[in-house]
């Protein structure tokens, strides 16, 4: 037992207090975000809208995840990750606390893509951040830390929001993800002071590499590495949109019950991840091997909800999904931010993001859609199937790597 708990406290040495600083904003930026994870139940529940027009609204929600990562790319390249990330913290706190008070379908559409447009700038500029207050040594491990801090949060928010929508209603959790937004990026001003990215290529270097690889656009792998990256979001997201009406529906669990079975998503990768991502680390294996192994069992997560006669069931998937998202999302980044060439790495880590975010759209609108028409076993089968192609994409990705493609 001691020697797990100093293995534990040794995966966490090395890194910047920066980054500590940034786990610890993602802690309380995450935490008070609490009503993501039961969007699809307030607008079902709560405003009484079909399953097939909150699938509609789901879709503003990942449209403007979207424009805001492709937005939040060109301001890092054109201003800096700095200012992106206070602008974008502040602007989303208000936009949450406006967002309670609008009801209608339409209003939800435009009112969801607006504050999401603004949210999701956020997400290219932390990645980039990485670059900037960490070592190419422990990147993943730094990356880990931010994990854990944002899945640590996001695990006490599902928990204390099934609790106040059981006794206080929604109102209150859009007042807690506003007020929690603010509270975070006043936290990250006084703590972290801007840092300019660390040149990891003389000029020779880097016209070389754009000569022979062009930019993003232009990266052949990278657009494989995008595939697979939507494709697993295709799989993840049925996780926070599908999942909880399915639990109500199906076994009859309550906000605050289906909090606690997400919580235990958020206790593995809290007790593991980061020992686990060192272990990994040693080993030594490549990025899109892991990257492979994680898209298999993505699949085979939602393959085994298949069996819907026993709520154990729902266990199973959780776990299987957790180690998936261990293995896959800290080496996802890791390949998106080693690949990005210096002087575009906002690009780089804008089409990263944009293809969760276009995962978001699809899984949406697709998953309730398939559920409405065909039922839940369907779309489960739909959702593994998903995990097949990134498979497959990923073998060919690990190939073409292999070749210096």
């Amino acid at each position: 037992m001691k020697k797990m708990y100093t293995n534990y406290i040794d995966s966490f040495k090395g890194l910047s207090k920066e980054i500590w600083y940034l786990a610890l904003i993602s802690l309380v930026n995450r935490a008070g975000t609490m009503v993501i994870p039961f969007l699809s139940l307030y607008l079902i529940k709560e405003l009484n809208f079909s399953e097939s027009d909150a699938g509609s609204i789901l879709v503003f929600f990942g449209i403007g995840s979207a424009l805001g990562s492709i937005l939040g790319g060109k301001l890092v390249d054109k201003i800096g990750f700095y200012k992106v990330m206070i602008i974008s913290l502040l602007l989303t706190g208000f936009g949450f606390i406006g967002l309670q008070y609008i009801k209608s379908f339409w209003g939800l559409c435009f009112g969801i893509l607006g504050v999401m447009t603004i949210a999701d700038t956020f997400r290219p500029a932390i990645f980039v951040s990485l670059k900037a207050y960490s070592t190419v040594e422990n990147r993943t491990q730094s990356l880990a830390l931010i994990r854990l801090a944002i899945n640590l949060g996001m695990g006490i928010g599902p928990t204390f929001a099934g609790w106040i929508i059981v006794n206080k209603g929604y109102d209150l959790l859009f007042w807690i993800d506003g007020v929690t937004c603010v509270i975070a990026i006043i936290v990250f001003r006084i703590l972290v002071k801007e840092r300019r990215l660390k040149k990891e290529k003389n000029k020779e270097e880097e016209e070389e590499a754009l000569k022979s690889k062009g930019t993003v656009y232009g990266d052949g792998s990278y657009w494989i590495f995008f595939a697979i990256c939507f494709l697993m979001g295709m799989v993840f997201f049925q996780l926070m949109i599908t999942m909880p009406v399915y639990q109500n529906v199906q076994f009859g669990l309550t906000e605050y019950q289906t909090g606690w079975i997400m919580f235990i998503n958020v206790a593995i990768i809290v007790v593991v991840e980061m020992p686990f991502i060192k272990y990994l680390e040693k080993l030594n294996i490549s990025s899109t091997k892991l990257i492979t192994y994680a898209c298999i069992l993505f699949g085979l997560s939602f393959y085994v909800l298949v069996y819907n006669f026993w709520i154990g069931i729902l266990f199973v998937n959780i776990v299987i999904i957790t180690i998936a998202e261990m293995i896959g999302f800290p080496y996802t980044n890791t390949f998106a931010i080693n690949r990005a060439k210096e002087g575009y790495e906002g690009s780089y880590m804008a089409l990263y993001a944009l293809s969760f975010s276009l995962a978001h759209i699809f899984s949406s609108k697709i998953g309730f859609e398939i559920v409405a028409n065909y039922g839940y076993q369907i779309n489960w089968l739909v959702t593994g199937t998903f995990g097949v192609i990134a498979t497959i994409l990923a073998i060919w990705l690990h190939k073409r790597t292999q070749k210096g493609l």
